[in-house]
């Protein structure tokens, strides 16, 4: 029986590598395009022991969630750093307390993470001063024809009037 376009099997997706090949490291598999979702994005991560797949950081108008499926982690927050395994679900509310997840156990860390898909959207990554601003995507959130993406120092703010 042939399946509905909406529907994947996870066993027939490739995973895809990110992150920069030292701290921030990460195979994921992303159910958004493979399904023609539009605003919820779902996507499968696997993290080695020791890494991240994320810099700190809080969003500005998505939120996200992540379902620990495998591995120990430690989920950092403005406000500490706590446990968390098989069976935690964590809420990450837009605007809410900068997040990062750490597999801090010692096999891989696998986790379902869920996020709004709302555009534009202004994530700040508070351990490196960084501003990020985008604005547009594609069908399944294709990040490459975006409108707007910008990377910035939130130390260069400058006056509104300014160049003007």
């Amino acid at each position: 029986m042939a399946r509905h376009e909406h529907i994947v099997n996870i066993n027939d997706m490739d995973w895809e590598t990110g992150g920069n090949g030292d701290r921030f490291v990460f195979q994921r598999k992303w159910f958004m395009p493979a399904t023609g979702a539009k605003i919820l994005g779902c996507s499968l991560y696997r993290v080695p022991p020791g890494k991240t797949a994320y810099p700190h950081h809080r969003h500005f108008a998505n939120e996200e969630a992540i379902y620990v499926l495998e591995g120990e982690g430690t989920i950092r927050l403005d406000d500490g750093e706590f446990p968390v395994g098989p069976g935690d679900y964590i809420a990450l509310l837009p605007e809410g307390p900068a997040h990062q997840l750490i597999n801090s156990g010692e096999v891989d860390l696998e986790y379902l993470c869920l996020s709004t898909m709302i555009h534009p959207d202004i994530t700040e990554f508070p351990d490196s001063d960084k501003i990020v601003a985008f604005a547009g995507s594609g069908p399944g959130g294709d990040k490459s024809i975006r409108t707007f993406n910008g990377i910035y120092k939130s130390s260069s703010a400058v006056d509104y009037y300014e160049g003007e």
